[in-house]
């Protein structure tokens, strides 16, 4: 039973976004347009489920819903920092920092979305990874303190995936 629902759905969380996408795409909410977003959301993962890795062991929805409230908020004071910093500091006072983070998350997902994380929130974004997958590069646009930084990304963002993900 398990392997024909795991053949019909591979990803269902995945299904259940990609409906819901659909359906937010579409401007209005009409059952055809429900019908046809479920059949999207089963169609899309099923083929291409043969390049996707076993799906995540552990991975808790409640603590990435949080997660997800938690970067939306950091994303929005993001952008009036870096507006303030564009509108306040001149280029030659700008201290721009490149900044290791060490990784102690091991899942391909969770590092994938801690370095989506940073990418998204305003004035960081993820460069590198390293060959061995133990550390991220990370350019930061105005800091004094670049090891406030990691500590930072380490407190609020990693140590949340590694409880959502391990």
């Amino acid at each position: 039973m398990a392997r024909a629902y795991h053949w019909l759905l591979p990803h269902p969380f995945l299904t259940l976004l990609l409906a819901a996408v659909w359906v937010l795409l579409q401007n209005q909410v009409s059952a055809g347009m429900v019908v046809f977003g479920i059949i999207l959301g089963i169609i899309i993962p099923r083929m291409t489920s043969i390049w996707w890795p076993d799906t995540p062991q552990g991975f808790r929805l409640g603590k990435m819903m949080s997660y997800t409230v938690i970067v939306m908020w950091d994303i929005l004071v993001a952008n009036v920092q870096v507006a303030w910093i564009v509108l306040t500091v001149p280029n030659s006072k700008l201290k721009p920092a490149w900044v290791v983070v060490p990784l102690e998350l091991r899942q391909p997902e969770a590092i994938t979305v801690l370095a989506g994380t940073i990418t998204l929130t305003p004035g960081t974004v993820s460069a590198d990874l390293s060959d061995e997958g133990h550390s991220l590069l990370v350019h930061v646009l105005h800091t004094d303190d670049p090891d406030g930084v990691v500590d930072e990304i380490n407190t609020r963002y990693q140590d949340r995936l590694k409880e959502i993900f391990q």
